[in-house]
C-alpha cells in the first residue's frame, strides 16, 4: 500500500519491473518445445496489457480541492484517509479524506453517467466556436457555403446555372476627355458658362457580365493590419474618415468605342460638379468591414459601374464595371459554395 504525497508518477518502477518478468518470460520461450507456451504466454501479455489499458479507460475521477486528481477504479473511506486503487499504476495509495472535493468527485461521476461532456471539453469547445465565429465574422456569408473572400475586394454575387457564384470586380481607371476646344471656346464666347469633362472606360463592355437582373455587390476595401502599400513615404496628414455608405451604381452611357461613367462641370472660377446616372441602391453594414450594395429594383441589359462619392471631393474616377448580360457566357476565377457535408 502506499501513502498519498504530492503527485508523482512510478511507470518507471513498473516498466522496470514488466521488463524483467517479460525477459523472463521471453527466455523461458527460448526453450526447446516451448512454441505453446510461448502463444500462451503472449495472450497472457496482451491480455494484460488491453486491462491495463481499459482500466485507465473506465477509471473514475478522485478530484482533489486543489484541483488535480487521481486517476482510480475504485476506492474506500478509512477514518481519515482515502484508500484508491490507482489506474494508472495499479496499486493502493491513500490521501487525507481532508484532501477530496467530495462534491467535485461526485458530479464529474454523475455527469460522466449522463453523458455530458468534461469541463475540459466543454472549455475547448467554446474556445474552438469562438475561434470559428471570428473567422466568419471576417468572411460573412452570404449564401450556404459561400464566403465573402478573407483580403479586402470588391465582389459581385451573381447565378450562373442555378449556381451562386462570386466574382471579382477588378478597378478600371476612368479616363477624363477635357474636350479642350470646346471648353476654351465656350469660356471664350461665355465666360459664364461651366467647361464640361467626361469620365470614360475604354471599350463597349466590362469584363465581368453578371447573368442576373438583381446582382448585391460588396465591397471591402480596407487595408490588412501591418500591410503597406509601397515603400515608406512621408508622413501625410491625417484624412477624414469617410462614410460607409459611399459606394453606389451609376449605369454608363455608350459612346462610339468608350463607356461614358459621368460627367463633371467646372465652373470659372473653379468649382466642380459632378453629374452621374445614379441607380437607386440600399446600403447595408457587415462584419469584417464589408459594405453590401444591392439596387433596389432589376437592372436592364447593359454596362454599370460601382463607384465611390467622396463628398466635397468628388467621385473616385477609378471604377469598377460590371454588365448585365444573361446570355454572357461564364466569368472566370469565380468563388463557388463549398460541397455540404451530409450528417448521417
Amino acid at each position: 500500500m502506499r501513502v498519498w504525497s504530492p503527485r508523482t508518477s512510478s511507470r518507471a518502477e513498473s516498466s522496470v519491473q514488466e521488463g524483467g518478468a517479460i525477459t523472463s518470460v521471453l527466455s523461458e520461450c527460448q526453450r526447446p518445445n516451448s512454441f505453446a507456451a510461448w502463444i500462451l504466454t503472449l495472450a497472457v501479455l496482451l491480455l494484460a496489457l488491453t486491462a491495463g489499458t481499459s482500466a485507465q479507460q473506465l477509471a473514475k475521477r478522485l478530484i482533489l480541492k486543489d484541483g488535480s486528481y487521481q486517476l482510480a477504479t475504485q476506492w474506500e473511506v478509512k477514518g481519515d484517509r482515502v484508500r484508491y486503487l490507482s489506474a494508472e499504476r495499479n496499486e493502493w495509495e491513500e490521501v487525507p479524506n481532508s484532501l477530496v472535493d467530495w462534491a467535485a468527485t461526485d458530479k464529474w461521476e454523475k455527469d460522466r453517467e449522463a453523458g455530458a461532456s468534461t469541463p475540459e471539453a466543454v472549455a475547448l469547445d467554446k474556445e474552438i466556436e469562438a475561434e470559428r465565429a471570428a473567422e466568419e465574422a471576417k468572411t460573412p456569408q452570404v449564401v450556404p457555403g459561400l464566403h465573402l473572400p478573407e483580403e479586402g475586394s470588391v465582389v459581385l454575387l451573381d447565378t450562373f446555372e442555378n449556381q451562386p457564384q462570386l466574382v471579382e470586380l477588378l478597378q478600371s481607371g476612368g479616363e477624363l476627355n477635357r474636350n479642350r476646344k470646346e471648353n476654351i471656346l465656350r469660356a471664350a464666347i461665355n465666360p459664364i458658362a461651366s467647361s464640361k469633362q467626361t469620365i470614360e472606360l475604354e471599350g463597349l463592355h466590362a469584363k465581368v457580365q453578371a447573368h442576373i437582373a438583381l446582382p448585391s455587390v460588396y465591397v471591402n476595401l480596407s487595408l490588412p493590419e501591418g500591410s503597406n502599400a509601397g515603400p515608406q513615404q512621408p508622413q501625410q496628414p491625417q484624412q477624414a474618415e469617410q462614410p460607409w455608405d459611399r459606394f453606389h451604381i451609376v449605369r454608363m452611357q455608350l459612346k462610339k468605342d468608350k463607356r461614358i461613367v459621368g460627367e463633371l462641370k467646372v465652373s470659372p472660377i473653379g468649382r466642380v460638379s459632378q453629374e452621374q446616372n445614379l441607380v437607386p441602391t440600399t446600403s447595408q453594414r457587415l462584419t469584417g468591414g464589408w459594405v453590401m450594395v444591392t439596387p433596389t429594383k432589376p437592372l436592364e441589359a447593359g454596362e454599370y459601374a460601382v463607384v465611390e462619392l467622396m463628398g466635397t471631393e468628388g467621385m473616385n474616377t477609378f471604377v469598377w464595371d460590371f454588365g448585365i448580360n444573361p446570355s454572357a457566357p461564364a466569368n472566370a476565377g469565380v468563388l463557388k459554395p463549398e460541397p455540404q457535408i451530409q450528417k448521417p
